[in-house]
């Protein structure tokens, strides 16, 4: 039995069940979007942010999915997916923060908008340096106060 304490009262209920207790996390995975992007935009910096995620991460992707009649689907993050927005200003503190970190990060630049595939993708970040960036998205992974602390300054997306 669990005992709960409030204010007005003191209650014992039964334990959860096993595998029914909520699930708590030391990691954290968060996105960092720009503010000035457009609807689409905000959609596919966050996809393509949280794709590198599995590979670097491997223990980030949970179980595979089945429904009620077998049908197997891909596994997905086993973890909620937390996305903030912020300045251009807020970006660049957060990209160094996590860089400082050493945690794990995915960047997407403005350039990206005007690519096509991966090879270009990579040739557009690869031509400037680090601190010259045009960020409009930045994924981080690590410890949660770690992360909480390179996202200082942002405010959870509507």
């Amino acid at each position: 039995m669990e005992t709960t304490t409030t204010e007005t009262a003191t209650t014992t209920e039964p334990a959860p069940a096993a595998g029914t207790a909520p699930v708590r996390f030391d990691t954290k995975v968060a996105v960092l979007l720009r503010d000035d992007l457009e609807t689409w935009q905000r959609l596919n910096v966050t996809a393509f942010l949280i794709s590198g995620l599995g590979t670097a991460v491997p223990e980030v992707i949970g179980e595979p999915y089945e429904d009620a009649d077998s049908t197997a689907y891909l596994p997905m993050i086993r973890q909620p997916v937390l996305v903030f927005e912020g300045s251009k200003e807020t970006m660049a503190a957060a990209h160094a923060k996590a860089l400082s970190r050493s945690l794990t990060t995915a960047v997407f630049t403005a350039d990206l908008f005007g690519t096509g595939n991966d090879r270009d993708n990579r040739a557009a970040v690869r031509a400037v340096g680090r601190d010259a960036l045009d960020l409009v998205g930045l994924a981080v992974y690590g410890p949660r106060n770690a992360v909480d602390k390179v996202l200082k300054g942002a405010r959870m997306h509507p």
